[in-house]
């Protein structure tokens, strides 16, 4: 898998942004990928020294549209916490 391809966008919420104090960014990733792809794609991507990754899967939830049951998508969610002193360039001024 390419690193590209593993991450696929940053979470942007109220709690990512709280997490952020604490040097921990938070990722939407491919379902596949394990913490050491996407360590290494952090690293190389954004050239800082990962020092965690904890993922979790995040199930849909139950919706109704027009009184007929369907389910959002599910996806996988990474927070990846960095060494101190570095940032990701790519969250300030958000």
């Amino acid at each position: 898998m390419v690193y590209e391809d593993v991450l696929i966008k940053p979470v942007i919420s109220e709690k990512a942004n709280l997490l952020r104090e604490q040097n921990k960014y938070v990722f939407i990733v491919h379902p596949d990928a394990n913490k050491f792809q996407i360590k290494e794609a952090v690293r190389r991507l954004f050239n800082v020294h990962v020092v965690k990754c904890t993922t979790m899967n995040i199930m849909g939830k139950m919706k109704r549209l027009r009184g007929k049951p369907g389910r959002t998508a599910s996806y996988k969610k990474a927070i990846v916490r960095v060494a101190d002193g570095e940032t990701i360039q790519a969250f300030e001024g958000i």
